[in-house]
């Protein structure tokens, strides 16, 4: 191989090799709505469950005023960051631990109102424990669990 022709095979590798490492990566962004009523009934998020992987950031939109979004200690993966969102706010948050992150909206938690994110794989569904909830809220939540499992299973 001549110098030239290696010259040439160099250059062509060190472009490709900036290509490659200038294209980015996009992660995902789902919307998650609060509402006063939904298809599901009163007082819900729309979708009540959401399955991302790590580093998707799901957008909490205040459709209904008079909501706020937090999570649940003891309802999120170990290591987990909790989070909360103001009153009447939207807001977006990123997910980078995998696992199962249960939330509520805290003034209407009595009335059912919580939702379920899953980031990845959902390692941590068996610790999740919805008895610690008020009754319209165990109700919902073990529903909610239940689809989760169920789309667990059917995508292995």
């Amino acid at each position: 191989m001549t110098r030239t022709m290696k010259h040439v095979l160099g250059a062509m590798a060190l472009a490709l090799a900036a290509i490659t490492f200038t294209v980015p990566s996009f992660a995902a962004e789902v919307e998650v709505k609060e509402l006063n009523k939904s298809t599901d009934g009163l007082f819900a998020f729309a979708p009540d469950v959401v399955a991302i992987k790590s580093g998707d950031t799901v957008s909490f939109v205040a459709t209904d005023k008079g909501h706020d979004v937090q999570s649940i200690a003891g309802m999120i993966p170990a290591g987990a960051q909790p989070f909360k969102t103001q009153l009447s706010q939207d807001a977006k948050v990123t997910f980078t631990t995998p696992g199962v992150y249960v939330y509520e909206c805290q003034p209407h938690l009595g009335l059912g109102m919580v939702g379920v994110i899953v980031v990845g794989s959902a390692g941590n569904l068996d610790q999740i424990d919805p008895s610690k909830l008020p009754p319209l809220a165990q109700k919902r939540l073990t529903a909610l669990l239940q689809q989760v499992k169920t789309s667990t299973a059917t995508a292995h």
